[in-house]
């Protein structure tokens, strides 16, 4: 009976260690985002909000995924000369790996994005299903769990679906959240 006892221990004292290396948090901010390429295009200014997860591998490192609503799109003259706001609204997945500057206070992080459209501008051009970018960036964790975050997404692939334009997104996002 000892024996089944310290194992029930040792377990639970296991998964604990292992849960002390994951947080989970929520975040929300402004995206500025323009179209980059084919098309004379000005920025707009919307807005991005969802979950994010960090393994924590070693005290330096670690990785960040996150699942987030994005709204993004840009501000162009269509044929008739008039201003038009293009949204395009998305559910992201960004893998970051996370190199930690100052030790559980400010990291760099870098890595892809995944990006599947949701509701496109149905006027302006056809748009892809799927968004490819590559994201870098900061974040400091302030205090208690709160945290700031600023990163830069710049598109991989065209998304006019079209293709008599080479259009990609690019958007740079200013984020807070919070750990738990």
């Amino acid at each position: 009976m000892k024996k089944f006892l310290f194992l029930i221990a040792a377990l639970a004292g296991s998964f604990t260690m292992n849960a002390q290396g994951i947080d989970l948090g929520v975040k929300a901010g402004a995206n500025f985002s323009n179209f980059q390429g084919d098309i004379n295009s000005d920025g707009i200014t919307s807005f991005h909000a969802g979950l994010a997860l960090e393994l924590n591998l070693v005290p330096m490192f670690s990785v960040q995924a996150e699942g987030l609503f994005s709204s993004q799109g840009a501000k162009y003259d269509n044929a008739f000369g008039a201003a038009e706001d293009i949204n395009l609204d998305y559910i992201s997945v960004p893998v970051l790996a996370k190199f930690y500057v100052v030790p559980g206070k400010l990291s760099l992080m870098a890595g892809p994005q995944f990006s599947f459209l949701v509701n496109d501008a149905k006027d302006a051009f056809e748009t892809k299903s799927f968004d490819l970018a590559a994201s870098g960036g900061v974040e400091l964790k302030i205090i208690m769990g709160l945290f700031a975050q600023a990163r830069y997404n710049i598109g991989l692939n065209n998304v006019n679906d079209s293709g008599d334009a080479d259009i990609k997104n690019g958007v740079f996002q200013l984020s807070v959240g919070y750990y738990f």
